[in-house]
């Protein structure tokens, strides 16, 4: 998403709230439009451990692609990782939440029937060990290396043998016009998750990243009021109401803005550092 309105600055609150835990969205929020952390993230990691503070990655991305990007801090965060279906924490198993094996191949017929129709899409297989396609050409590749650290290609994703995360499609064109609708006749029974222009996934019905948040407050005793929450896409919306202090990203897709308590300045400007600083009071 864009936001060509006026730059949003960072919130100053008339309190300093007694943060425990803070979550954060990766594409389109903590990182920029080149895929990078800011270098200002790092100290800040460092402020709010000292401060007894535990960030939390919480992305669609797998899990071993997180890990290698916070490799030196992995084993002082904890992750949510696959839209909330896992979350991990020192290299162990927090909480996850799987597909069953015949709706994962009924996900996967749906999606070749979308790439007999005449779509630009592609599956990946998402499971606790590794990531599936049987889609191999070079764009496609392109576009999955950046999110699965451990793929495999395959023959056929029906007999792939792991325990499922999810259903992650890519769309060369546009998820929410293309891809959703082939899928939207199971929003009763699942998760059917618009994550970013080009991505959908579909997940257990109640998998999402805010579940897998949960999950964590319950685990290390932490409230909502001492929750921050950082997110500019539908698949955040759950993890808003986690939090009391919920920040959408000025960049961030209108009905997740009109979800969250605060806004952030967007991802391109910093805004997840700065604005943990001017809430913390951090110099």
């Amino acid at each position: 998403m864009t936001n060509d309105a006026a730059p949003v600055e960072p919130v100053v609150l008339d309190h300093v709230p007694d943060i425990r835990l803070i979550a954060c969205d990766m594409d389109g929020t903590l990182l920029d439009d080149d895929d990078a952390i800011h270098e200002g993230f790092w100290p800040l990691i460092t402020d709010l451990h000292e401060r007894g503070i535990t960030f939390c990655p919480a992305s669609g991305r797998q899990y071993y692609n997180l890990l290698e990007r916070f490799e030196p801090i992995a084993d002082d965060v904890i992750f949510i990782a696959e839209n909330g279906t896992l979350v991990m924490r020192s290299g162990t198993v927090m909480s996850t939440d799987c597909l069953e094996r015949t709706v994962a191949d009924e996900l996967v017929g749906i999606t070749r029937a979308l790439v007999d129709g005449g779509a630009d899409v592609g599956a990946v297989l998402c499971g606790t060990r590794s990531a599936y396609i049987e889609r191999a050409d070079a764009p496609f590749l392109a576009e999955v290396d950046k999110y699965y650290h451990r793929l495999e290609i395959v023959e056929d994703l029906t007999v792939v043998h792991d325990d499922i995360l999810k259903l992650a499609v890519y769309d060369f064109v546009s998820s929410e016009q293309i891809s959703a609708p082939a899928f939207a006749h199971l929003r009763a029974t699942h998760q059917v998750v618009v994550s970013g222009q080009n991505w959908l996934d579909v997940m257990a019905l109640h998998a999402n990243k805010g579940a897998g948040l949960r999950h964590i407050q319950q685990a290390l005793g932490i409230t909502r009021d001492q929750t921050m929450v950082f997110g500019d896409f539908l698949n955040d919306l759950e993890m808003m109401d986690e939090a009391t202090y919920s920040f959408a990203m000025a960049n961030a897709h209108p009905e997740l803005a009109a979800r969250a308590r605060f806004r952030a300045p967007g991802n391109t400007d910093n805004g997840v550092v700065r604005t943990i600083r001017s809430v913390l009071r951090l110099p």
